[in-house]
């Protein structure tokens, strides 16, 4: 029996890293779980006779399969917000508080903040009609509210939001994609 303790060890992390895994919030601590998940499975395997098996869980299990995951986590767990040129630098003090408090509701939710900047009115509606960008910031005009408008395409983020903005900071509104078209959202805004 004692010949044989290090099989039951090994084959008992299974599922304990399994259950580790299943409740893991931090998704670039779940890959880097799910790479010791595979690793361990690959170990079983060899104590087994499965040593094909084993080579195949190590490569294509683990490796190749942590890293696909990555890049897609890497790629999809961002916020890309289109703004003017030199909107944000106007007006220091706001502009620095928004994009602070982006990141810090983005950060909740382990996201990055990704400013993308046009040049024109026109482009920055068109990069949210094409997908380009998921939400537009609009600076406020000089006889309005001081406040910034952000406007989502993304219910998502539209929620984060909702919930996590404080709203002294900027006003929000969601359109869904389908609607999104040569409405100049930016001139909506302004009438508002």
């Amino acid at each position: 029996m004692a010949d044989n303790l290090y099989i039951v060890i090994l084959t008992a992390l299974l599922p304990v890293t399994a259950c580790i895994l299943l409740f893991q919030v931090n998704p670039y601590y779940a890959l880097i779980i799910r790479g010791i998940l595979g690793e361990v499975a690959a170990l079983v395997y060899v104590l087994f006779g499965a040593a094909e098996v084993a080579l195949t869980e190590a490569f294509v299990g683990t490796m190749l399969a942590i890293t696909l995951y990555a890049i897609a986590v890497r790629s999809s767990l961002r916020m890309r917000l289109g703004v003017l040129e030199n909107h944000l630098e106007k007006t220091t003090d706001e502009g620095e508080s928004l994009l602070s408090a982006l990141r810090q509701m983005l950060n909740k939710y382990h996201m990055r903040l990704e400013v993308v900047t046009y040049g024109n009115s026109q482009e920055l509606n068109s990069a949210l009609e094409t997908k380009d960008v998921h939400t537009i910031c609009i600076s406020p005009r000089e006889d309005a509210d001081s406040f910034y408008h952000l406007h989502t395409r993304i219910q998502r983020l539209y929620h984060i939001m909702q919930s996590d903005l404080p709203e002294n900071i900027a006003t929000l509104s969601y359109t869904e994609p389908t609607q999104i078209s040569e409405e100049k959202i930016i001139d909506q805004v302004g009438q508002k």
